[in-house]
């Protein structure tokens, strides 16, 4: 299942899945399948061909409206493609329907309109996915047919941290230990394709789609935004001071007698209905464990407490002009939680269980988000703590840039998004403030010049390393950091870096996929998630998980060997990717793929944000 960086050191196979070379192969042309704004810059790739080879592009009803030639090579991507060529055609601004045709090539279809009509629909399919990942009573049954599932969580017993051990430090080491007390998470989403939950990735969701309904109103956005909030009020116990982390656990023990979460490939439901005691194997699949982030009233794990508290404090501002009794309690949660950070002495951040699963490291980017979402919340309701915490958020924001952190937006690093919101405060003043306006907005470019710089030299423009981990999730990343650096400063020169980096997403790039299920012409149709293997549609239909962002393409090592479809599974592959997979990138649209093919909540709400700055730039 979902295993991140560290753990992958324990599931690296060797070998390389790469078809055979081809003399002279066909062209191919890749580009976004959602289509273009109109006054934005378009580009498009062609995989193979040469330099200074005519296109055109047609209409929906095959006239020619534009012509021109490929230019020179970007790159080469593989042996058998040793060359991609751009095609700019830019000057196509009038709405329509159109392809490219190079040769004998002939594009899929896309569209030319406004941002809105192109990406709304985009930002809603990524809202779909979170409620298909629903948990607990409150269900959508959508396309996939999803039922109520783990209504145990209502009753969940407490363990101690799990101990663990092993190369990549995720072996269970001990029996887990009960603490006696008891506690009620229900609901919740699932975190990826697993049905294990996770307190950091779902705050990081929430959050996320937050400041997407702060940009403008969705009512589906709202209801998912409010279900995601709901489960971290149940995850953050006030009166104890305790902060819940995780609910379930993935690993499972031959030595101590119990499977866990990865170990079974079933429908949520089933777990419900499974009649087990304690020493049963299946025990924990039932009655799935619970693990705190902190002791009553201990000091809390900094990461966590920024995201959480920000996401409360974000439901305090977009609250305090309909319900302001309520926003005032978000604030006051939020003060709280916050007041609870481990600030010396921090040691492992808490993400996961096993922290390998979710190596994060950088922390004090999460304090400056928080900080800054406390101060905005103060500030719309006219609270005088207001000074008090952006005077911390620019405190954690000098801290952070103190730290020369090299990453950019995604679910380990938020200071983009943190950055963002507190610009405009340090630009009206804050008393005491210990970083700049100059500052924060340029650590923002920092994070884009980056993904220039990287781009330059990837045939597809694509900032991303596609040969190493979480290409998705970053790419993403840079989507939504050139959004908001646009929102927040009026200047478009990493517009087309940004256009860029959408177009790998949705199509542009060498395998001519979107990493988006349901989006585009061709989408991933086997991703690695149980509930879609076994309730969807894999060969074609609408029974799919729409809105799924995945990983993408991926370090070539790992695919030497996927072995046997999971027990209990139905059987879905597709060869289609063989032929551009190169010898360090491969992309397998397979159920087996899970470094692969495996969505995940905090990959999609990065979408949610992007797509949803973008339909209403």
């Amino acid at each position: 299942m979902r295993i991140r960086r560290a753990a992958l050191v324990a599931a690296v196979l060797t070998g390389v899945v790469v078809a055979p070379a081809q003399a002279a192969p066909s062209s191919h042309i890749r580009l976004d399948q959602v289509g273009f704004g109109n006054s934005e810059p378009k580009h498009a790739y062609v995989l193979g061909g040469a330099a200074g080879t005519k296109f055109s592009v047609v209409d929906s009803r095959g006239r020619t409206v534009l012509t021109g030639k490929t230019g020179a090579s970007t790159g080469s991507w593989s042996d058998k493609y040793p060359a991609v060529h751009p095609i700019d055609f830019s000057q196509l601004k009038r709405s329509g329907t159109y392809r490219i045709k190079v040769g004998t090539a002939t594009s899929p279809a896309f569209k030319v309109d406004s941002l809105e009509k192109l990406f709304s629909p985009v930002a809603h399919n990524t809202v779909e996915f979170f409620q298909a990942q629903r948990d607990g009573a409150d269900v959508i049954p959508g396309r996939l047919n999803r039922k109520p599932a783990h209504l145990t969580d209502r009753e969940a017993l407490v363990y101690e941290t799990p101990v663990f051990a092993g190369e990549g430090g995720d072996q269970i080491a001990a029996p887990l230990k009960p603490t006696g007390a008891e506690v009620d998470l229900e609901g919740g989403w699932f975190d990826a394709g697993d049905f294990v939950k996770f307190t950091h990735a779902s705050s990081y969701s929430t959050a996320s789609m937050l400041l997407a309904l702060r940009n403008k109103h969705d009512d589906a956005l709202y209801e998912e935004a409010k279900f995601g909030l709901k489960w971290l009020d149940k995850a953050w116990d006030e009166k104890t001071g305790t902060l819940y982390a995780q609910v379930g656990i993935g690993t499972g023990s031959e030595e101590f007698g119990f499977v866990g979460d990865h170990d079974v490939w079933r429908l949520p439901e089933a777990d419900d209905r499974l009649n087990v005691k304690p020493g049963d194997s299946e025990y924990y699949i039932k009655h799935r464990p619970v693990f705190r982030a902190n002791a009553a009233g201990e000091k809390i794990s900094p990461n966590l407490v920024g995201r959480v508290a920000g996401s409360f404090a974000l439901a305090a501002q977009i609250e305090s002009r309909k319900n302001p009794r309520v926003a005032r309690s978000y604030l006051d949660k939020a003060a709280q939680l916050f007041a609870l950070a481990k600030t010396t002495d921090v040691g492992e951040l808490v993400t996961a269980f096993p922290h390998a699963y979710y190596p994060e490291e950088s922390w004090t980017d999460d304090l400056e988000f928080g900080a800054t979402q406390l101060a905005l919340a103060a500030k719309a309701l006219n609270d005088k703590r207001y000074t008090e915490f952006a005077r911390a958020a620019t405190h954690w924001a000098k801290e952070f840039l103190a730290t020369g952190d090299p990453d950019t937006l995604n679910v380990y690093n938020i200071s983009a998004l943190g950055h963002a919101d507190l610009a405009p405060l340090l630009k009206k003043g804050v008393p005491g403030a210990e970083v700049t306006e100059k500052q924060v907005v340029g650590d923002i470019q920092r994070q884009l010049r980056k993904g220039v710089d990287a781009a330059r030299t990837s045939p597809f423009r694509t900032a991303a390393n596609v040969e190493t981990w979480d290409v998705g999730s970053r790419t993403f990343g840079y989507i939504t950091t050139a959004a908001l650096y646009q929102k927040l400063t009026g200047d478009k020169t990493y517009a087309t870096f940004g256009t860029q980096q959408r177009g790998f997403a949705l199509g542009t790039n060498a395998w001519g996929t979107s990493l988006i299920v349901g989006v585009g012409t061709k989408f991933p149709e086997c991703p690695h998630h149980q509930a879609a293997n076994l309730s969807g549609s894999p060969n074609g239909g609408s029974k799919v998980l729409v809105g799924a962002v995945i990983n993408g393409p991926n370090d070539a090592s790992l695919f030497g060997d996927l072995g046997e479809m999971p027990p209990g599974s139905v059987d879905c592959t597709k060869p289609y990717t063989l032929e551009f997979n190169s010898a360090k990138s491969v992309f397998a649209d397979d159920l087996r793929s899970w470094p692969s093919s495996e969505p995940a909540i905090d990959f999609t709400a990065t979408g949610v944000l992007g797509f949803s700055l973008i339909a209403n730039s």
